[in-house]
């Protein structure tokens, strides 16, 4: 994953060193090229700034295969603590409320 950051910091060095690189299914997209309407909201309340942008790299799909073209979905973000608390809150499962009593 750490060859993939770099290749996105590479390819689009303006969106500075705070990038996540977002999977098609990601909870936050509505589509490839946006946020959901809740995430954006989240953004803008959490982490000002923070921005979508499509990336395009050459990426081997495994160890010894020749580059493949590939773009990528990308959030950057302004500072560290805004990306981790980016992908606290949109990158993992949501946690059900239901059925949580004391054992």
């Amino acid at each position: 994953m750490i060859d993939v950051i770099e290749a996105v910091k590479k390819a689009e060095p303006a969106l500075g060193p705070y990038v996540l690189v977002l999977r098609g299914d990601a909870r936050a997209l509505a589509a490839p090229d946006r946020f959901t309407p809740e995430a954006l909201a989240w953004i803008e309340a959490n982490a000002p700034g923070g921005r979508l942008a499509q990336v395009d790299v050459l990426l081997s799909p495994y160890p010894g295969a020749p580059p493949a073209a590939r773009t990528l979905t990308v959030a950057a973000f302004g500072d560290s603590r805004q990306l981790a608390a980016f992908a606290t809150a949109w990158t993992a499962d949501p946690l059900d409320d239901e059925d949580e009593t004391a054992v």
